[in-house]
């Protein structure tokens, strides 16, 4: 199935690729939006398609108010149904209880334990069922991601997943945007590429790579929620 994808989709552009995700798989396909730009651009071209594709988002109850903000603007602009998931309370109430409320500053192991408990679990309700799973990542955002494909097997979650924007550049993201006149999350413009809980997430410096705004008390090379390892 990856292959005929794959074959199926060589060399097609971001809105060839949804259209051809609407016609193969309709309402077994589900869209993931943090509300970052590229996702942006992606819920832009769902509109346009106006198919049956689903569209989710995690709040993970940690959100910075300009996330909300562009959340809304989106909701009104396009008026697709945007589902939200939540944490489940108990495990939350377990984590805050035992950790603290800032737990993930202590160890790549804390961290992870409460992306966790906010994404992971939420992630794995929300793409329950379904047989593909769009994202916005594309493969300069980091070396990680780089080594992924545009189709690929989810192993972990079982799942197809679908890379629209894989080959895109920072620049033709932000073109599109301007272009189309996109709503984005005004954080973008004060130095944030990578916006995610407003704890863990700051504005990249000049000379700093996409992903070091994440977690940016720790390696480079963890930087990773768990979203998108594909591989057990």
């Amino acid at each position: 199935m990856i292959e005929h994808i794959k074959k199926a989709l060589k060399g097609a552009d971001a809105a060839t690729i949804i259209a051809y995700i609407q016609s193969e798989f309709g309402a077994k396909a589900v869209f993931s939006t943090s509300f970052g730009i590229e996702d942006q651009v992606i819920t832009h071209l769902l509109a346009q398609e106006k198919g049956e594709i689903e569209i989710f988002t995690l709040d993970t109850g940690r959100l910075f108010p300009e996330t909300y903000y562009v959340w809304n603007r989106t909701l009104e602009l396009y008026k697709l149904p945007i589902r939200a998931y939540y944490p489940q309370r108990e495990a939350l109430e377990d984590l805050l209880s035992s950790k603290g409320p800032s737990s993930f500053y202590h160890s790549v192991d804390d961290r992870k334990a409460c992306c966790h408990v906010r994404k992971i679990e939420p992630l794995q309700r929300a793409i329950q069922g379904y047989q593909v799973w769009i994202t916005g990542i594309r493969a300069e955002q980091s070396p990680n991601r780089d080594q992924m494909d545009f189709v690929e097997w989810d192993e972990v979650n079982q799942i197809i997943k679908i890379h629209p924007l894989f080959d895109w550049s920072l620049s033709d993201v932000e073109q599109y945007l301007q272009a189309n006149f996109v709503p984005y999350n005004p954080l973008h413009d004060k130095g944030f590429v990578s916006i995610g809980c407003q704890p863990c997430t700051r504005a990249v410096q000049a000379g700093e790579d996409f992903r070091a705004g994440r977690w940016w008390w720790e390696d480079k090379s963890k930087k990773e929620c768990g979203l998108h390892v594909t591989h057990k």
